[in-house]
């Protein structure tokens, strides 16, 4: 049995493709974007998260740690990495989950029977299951797997991508879904290195091809001032998009916001936004209007 590492499962979400959904969220991404919001989910290995506003001092962490991994410091609970083997069991006794684990490890049988639990919200509102992440075709293998278990059920499948796979991957991928969140950051590929640790054309490619094959495709555009909201990169974007074979997309655009330091903060690192800055309702205005220049609909959120 095919199993996959998540760090959640999102129920009753409606930005995460039509309908009311429930988004999985798989561990593990090629990309390391300057402004993830979901740090946890970049590692494909299972982490240790720890919250000292929540910790109330009960040391349960550190007496149950079979490594003696766990030591009480004026700084909160301090976990020895080269002693801790991720057994949970600290974050199992924590009263006030200041101590989380990120990542678990399940079956496709086991995700599918928490999927047909949404079966209600989504024939009600033509929802279905999103899978997210991180990036999900890291996991290709169980991503398959439990695609085509929900095709199987009738249950609508959206896969949330980087683009950034081998092409023949992604289309067998492509084969057991339905609709594709595709995100586009920077069209310029030493820029998007820059921001995200790679270059774009491998996606920027891959968007072509599941374009030409006929997938049903809504781009999705993370909007931050200082990297990606000038004229010129929203005018190369609305280009690239409205030249892609098929249908004309439409575009999400996902307003930049600084949120997820609390996150950073709990796996132990800092989060620095640098010149990166929240987009105002002009600047978001301003790019609906661009792309609606080209022939694309664009809109805020989604």
């Amino acid at each position: 049995m095919q199993s996959g590492l998540i760090f959640d499962v999102k129920r009753y979400a409606i930005n995460d493709g039509p309908g009311i959904r429930a988004t999985v969220f798989l561990k593990g991404c090629p990309l390391q974007c300057k402004w993830c919001h979901n740090p946890e989910s970049l590692s494909a290995n299972v982490q240790k998260m720890y919250s000292k506003s929540k910790c109330i001092g009960c040391l349960s962490c550190v007496d149950v740690c079979p490594e003696d991994a766990c030591t009480m410091t004026v700084d909160g609970i301090v976990t020895d990495t080269s002693l801790c083997t991720l057994c949970g069991k600290c974050a199992e006794i924590c009263p006030t989950k200041a101590t989380e684990m990120s990542g678990r490890i399940v079956t496709v049988d086991e995700i599918v029977k928490i999927i047909d639990k949404e079966r209600i919200f989504f024939d009600q509102s033509g929802g279905g299951v999103t899978f997210s992440g991180g990036e999900p075709l890291m996991q290709s293998e169980f991503l398959i797997a439990v695609l085509a278990e929900c095709g199987v059920r009738g249950i609508h499948r959206t896969v949330d991508t980087t683009g950034f796979a081998p092409t023949k991957r992604l289309l067998e991928v492509a084969k057991h879904t339905d609709h594709f969140l595709y995100d586009v950051k920077v069209m310029d590929s030493e820029r998007h290195k820059r921001w995200t640790s790679i270059g774009n054309e491998k996606i920027l490619h891959n968007l072509r091809v599941l374009s030409e094959i006929g997938a049903s495709i809504n781009i999705r555009l993370p909007l931050i001032n200082n990297v990606n909201d000038d004229l010129e990169n929203i005018e190369q974007t609305a280009l690239f998009v409205a030249g892609l074979a098929g249908r004309k997309k439409r575009i999400n655009i996902l307003p930049y916001h600084n949120i997820a330091a609390g996150k950073y903060q709990k796996l132990g690192e800092v989060f620095d936004a640098g010149i990166m800055a929240e987009p105002g309702d002009d600047d978001l205005a301003k790019v609906v209007r661009t792309f609606a220049g080209f022939g694309l609909e664009a809109m805020i959120g989604g």
